[in-house]
């Protein structure tokens, strides 16, 4: 007999992973949302929570969008080909179609998939077979998903740790050095350059001017395939459809994930040229050499239609481009004076705060504290802070812990912006004025230390 639980909390601490729900009882973030609508989440106990994280950029258009939703259950109620599998799917045709359009270039084949980091799986497999060399190269602090072959190709060692022997011949040239990636391309060892135009878990980091263009070149001139990755920015995350468009460059293979479904449905996709995509589909025997269960399903496909309908019929690129210009003026001024704030950058509605460690005794004896409990002990303050004072979900950069990405849906209003303004200046006041911002989260560290 099946042992009941009280609830689905308590299964979940019991059957699925219980630090997970120890951190954010730690973080006081551990609540039970009852609705979530655009870019707002409310709790069961009745609280406004306001989300500046977007599920890590997948809800570009807003959770639950209205239209979003009536799509979805028009194609349950049309009860069609959801996962049959053995026939071609209409919807998937027409998708890849769309999706080709808009990222241009010479991008003509679409593969889908269920995540980004299926989606980086299947560059390294498409990108061997098309130049039939076996080296990957990537650039350092780029975060591209954390199955085994997309681990490695990620430089930080705390995602990587205690995983075993990942990949083979992957190698990492730093991020913006030109000089090095064309010494590493010249062996012609590798297949695939795999980076993101804009680092968003190192710290919403953009190139160097003219670097992506010039890698490019490097990569015909070498022979190496350009495969960026577009998890995070693609979608008008920062304005234009792909961050690629922003700085002039037609990579051979892109990869999109997280808002590609509005956010309901797992999905993602691999645009290619047809020379890539004839390389692995070479025959009738080859027909279905690389495919997953999942990919072309009824619901993704549906979902990823209507979700571009969204993004274009409301705008959404424009509204990107003019709110995230208009909330980064607004954090700068904010926030300008206080010697912990180092930047604040961004495209688009993809931003980062990048703070940095104090100069006065006054606050570093307290943030050096903070730093040798746990590196990204600070960050996690600012975020708990935030969302038990303010209601402002967020999330700090996971290669970055000094950096807070600021990354709302693109439907985000403007007083929801300036509500998020008003949140930030108050806790970063906080930081640099109130002792209990270091001393009250330091007691809570040293009870969990000791109750390890």
């Amino acid at each position: 007999m099946l042992q009941k639980v009280q609830n689905g909390v308590e299964g979940y601490e019991r059957y699925v992973n219980p630090q997970w729900a120890r951190l954010l009882d730690i973080m006081e973030m551990n609540v039970e949302y009852s609705r979530c609508e655009g870019a707002e989440l409310h709790t069961t106990e009745g609280r406004r929570i306001l989300d500046f994280n977007s599920g890590y950029c997948v809800h570009n258009i807003g959770h639950n969008h209205p239209r979003l939703v009536a799509a979805l259950k028009q194609e349950l109620d049309a009860a069609g080909p959801a996962m049959l599998q053995s026939h071609v799917s209409g919807l998937a045709g027409e998708l890849a179609q769309q999706l080709c359009t808009r990222a241009g270039g010479r991008l003509a084949k679409a593969f889908f998939a269920c995540s980004g980091a299926e989606g980086v799986e299947t560059v390294i497999k498409f990108a061997r077979a098309h130049t039939r060399r076996a080296g990957i190269l990537y650039a350092e602090n780029g975060f591209h998903g954390l199955t085994c072959g997309a681990l490695s190709l990620m430089s930080n060692g705390f995602w990587k740790d205690g995983f075993g022997p990942l990949l083979p011949e992957t190698e990492s040239t730093p991020f913006g050095d030109l000089a090095d990636l064309e010494e590493k391309l010249a062996t012609k060892r590798f297949a695939a350059f795999v980076l993101e135009p804009i680092q968003g878990e190192a710290g919403v980091r953009a190139p160097p001017e003219g670097y992506l263009e010039q890698a490019q070149a490097l990569c015909r001139r070498y022979g190496t395939l350009l495969a960026l990755d577009e998890v995070q920015t693609g979608f008008h995350r920062t304005g234009p459809f792909l961050a690629a468009h922003r700085f002039g460059v037609e990579p051979d293979m892109v990869v999109l994930a997280k808002a590609i479904s509005g956010g309901l449905i797992p999905c993602s996709a691999v645009l290619m040229t047809d020379e890539i995509c004839h390389s692995v589909y070479s025959s009738l025997k080859r027909a279905f050499v690389h495919t997953t269960t999942y990919s072309e399903n009824g619901l993704a496909m549906r979902a990823g239609l209507t979700t571009l309908a969204i993004l274009e019929d409301e705008e959404l690129g424009a509204c990107a481009e003019d709110k995230g210009e208009a909330l980064r003026a607004k954090l700068s001024e904010k926030l300008s004076g206080y010697e912990m704030v180092e930047d604040i950058r961004g495209f688009g509605l993809l931003s980062a705060i990048e703070f940095r460690p104090p100069r006065s005794l006054l606050l570093r004896a307290p943030f050096e504290s903070f730093k040798a409990i746990h590196p990204g002990m600070f960050g996690q303050v600012v975020v708990m802070r935030l969302f038990r004072d303010h209601g402002v979900l967020s999330q700090i950069c996971g290669n970055d812990f000094l950096s807070l990405k600021v990354a709302p849906p693109l439907i985000v209003s403007d007083a929801q912006i300036d509500q998020y303004v008003e949140a930030i200046g108050a806790v970063v006041a906080d930081m640099h004025a109130s002792p209990s911002f270091w001393t009250e989260p330091l007691g809570i560290a040293r009870r969990v230390i000791t109750s390890i």
